[in-house]
C-alpha cells in the first residue's frame, strides 16, 4: 500500500469523526467557573426566541462599556441536546432569556427571566460587587 491510499483511508475514516466531534461538541459545557475575580453574566437564550433576540440587542449596546468589569458568557439553547449543558442544570434554567448575575465571589446576585431594558441592565451591572 502506497502512501497516497494510507492517507485516503484515513481521511476517510477520521473526517466524518471529527465533523461530528466539531457539529456535537458544545463549547459553554466547557465553562468553568472563572477565578478572574470579576462578577460573572450569564445569558441563555435561543436563536428561536423574540424576546432573547430583544435581549441580545441590549447586551451589545451596553457590555462594551463593562467589558474590563465583568466577565460574559452567553450559552444558546436551541435543541433537546443543548438542555444537557451543565450550567443550565446548575442554574435551574426553564425558559430563555434567563440572566445570571454573580458577584465576584460567585454568590448569586441577581436573576432575569425576560427581557430587560438596557437601564436596568445598566443597574444591574453597576450593582454587581
Amino acid at each position: 500500500m502506497n502512501r497516497k491510499s494510507i492517507i485516503t483511508i484515513l481521511s476517510i475514516l477520521i473526517l466524518p469523526i471529527l465533523a461530528f466531534w466539531g457539529l456535537t461538541f458544545n463549547k459553554s459545557d466547557s465553562i468553568v467557573a472563572q477565578a478572574s475575580g470579576k462578577p460573572q453574566i450569564i445569558k441563555f437564550s435561543s436563536t428561536m426566541c423574540m424576546e432573547c433576540q430583544e435581549v441580545e440587542k441590549v447586551f451589545k449596546e451596553v457590555l462594551p462599556k463593562y467589558r474590563d468589569k465583568v466577565d460574559y458568557t452567553s450559552i444558546t439553547v436551541d435543541s433537546r441536546d443543548d438542555m444537557k449543558n451543565n450550567m443550565i442544570k446548575k442554574y435551574n434554567v426553564t425558559l430563555v432569556p434567563t440572566i445570571i448575575m454573580l458577584n465576584s465571589d460567585g454568590t448569586q446576585y441577581k436573576r432575569i427571566e425576560s427581557a430587560i431594558p438596557k437601564e436596568q441592565l445598566e443597574q444591574c451591572i453597576q450593582g454587581l460587587k
